[in-house]
């Protein structure tokens, strides 16, 4: 059995500069816990691979391509690879998100504009 606790997990170093925590790693997935504090955002990019977000506390607006839509706490949203997508919190309190990648990407993820 394996455990991991993540508030013992080292953050992550992320071209996002948000916190990151590595749940899970294995070539069949990849989970990832996001933090973002009031203000903060990911920058717009694309993955190589299909992704899960699942909001797990906090409010925050999820743009993937052309559609954006606010999502709150207990809220899954799925984005194919090869779209464009980022998140946003413009709330008064940290938005923590899951993020599940299947399979592990191999190929670099693409940042899009600023």
């Amino acid at each position: 059995m394996i455990v991991r606790t993540l508030g013992k997990l080292e953050v992550m170093q992320n071209a996002h500069n948000v916190d990151a925590r590595s749940l899970y790693d294995h070539e069949t997935a990849v989970i990832t816990a996001l933090t973002l504090q009031p203000g903060q955002s990911l920058k717009r990019h694309i993955t190589p691979v299909d992704v899960a977000f699942y909001v797990v506390s906090g409010k925050g607006v999820v743009a993937i391509g052309d559609e954006s839509c606010a999502v709150e706490a207990d809220t899954l949203v799925e984005s194919p690879k090869g779209i464009v997508h980022a998140w946003y919190n413009e709330g008064t309190v940290p938005l923590r998100i899951l993020v599940i990648k299947a399979p592990r990407p191999t190929n670099a993820t693409v940042f899009v504009g600023s």
